[in-house]
């Protein structure tokens, strides 16, 4: 069996998921399976994905026949995967060809922890544009979810015990858009922590069509996420009042959020 199982969703990623796959089968690790399940695309992402599954036998594709959203499309991903670590990876990014290499030495020596992320840079059409200032790596406590999530999504490598023990991601309304939030809540709760790598070893499209999901709906979704996951890890209750922090910076306008940002 593999070492490591990548999954990725896809949706409607023509023009960007063939320099995701190629960031993933460049790693310098490549004891893993590459499970990509396309989300019901309207777009050839699926013809581009199978091409590629035809030449590398570790791609198994699934197909969504409708669009369900990223928690049941990474639920179905986790149901075939067969790695003792489970990698995630999105259609629009990219990352450091060691990636993979320095999550698993990580993991394969702390066993006290579940999970490892690492910071991200962010590019845009017209390149990278943040950079994470330099910081010594840690193990997030429960005080570090008040303010908001100390995990990014997209570099993560979980144990698929982790995954198990909680069941995956939530499929239901709530959820949509801030699974991965949720996701870390339940973690914690089962005492299961998580450590944050600060080297940057993963690149996220956050463009003018990344920003088009930032919906008001999508921050009512984090705010009740929030009051669910403070109540779990058992957050003191004046802290609880972050609970409104998404609600609030939904309602500023794009234009002065983005100079805020």
């Amino acid at each position: 069996m593999p070492k490591i199982s990548v999954l990725m969703g896809v949706y409607n990623n023509a023009a960007t998921v063939e320099k995701s796959i190629d960031a993933i089968l460049a790693q310098s690790y490549g004891d893993f399976e590459f499970i990509i399940c396309d989300d019901g695309s309207s777009d050839n992402t699926l013809d581009i994905v199978k091409m590629r599954s035809e030449k590398d036998s570790r791609i198994l594709v699934l197909v969504n026949e409708e669009n369900r959203g990223l928690s049941y499309t990474l639920n179905r991903c986790l149901s075939v995967a067969q790695g003792e670590y489970c990698a995630r990876m999105d259609g629009d990014d990219v990352c450091d060809e060691t990636r993979f290499e320095k999550q698993v030495l990580f993991l394969d020596a702390h066993p006290e922890y579940g999970f490892i992320s690492t910071t991200m840079k962010r590019f845009d059409e017209n390149g990278v544009y943040q950079i994470p200032e330099p910081k010594p790596s840690y193990a997030p406590t429960n005080r570090h979810f008040v303010k908001g999530s100390p995990f990014c999504h997209a570099p993560v490598m979980v144990r698929r015990a982790a995954y198990e023990a909680v069941g995956g991601y939530r499929d239901i309304a709530m959820t949509r858009g801030v699974e991965d939030y949720d996701l870390w809540f339940r973690l914690y709760a089962k005492g299961i922590m998580g450590y944050v790598l600060t080297e940057p070893l993963y690149s996220m499209y956050d463009g003018r069509s990344a920003a088009k999901r930032r919906t008001f709906k999508r921050r009512l979704n984090e705010a009740k996420v929030r009051w669910e996951g403070y109540r779990l890890l058992r957050i003191p209750l004046p802290l609880r009042i972050y609970t409104l922090k998404p609600i609030l910076i939904g309602l500023i306008p794009q234009w002065l959020y983005k100079i805020i940002r």
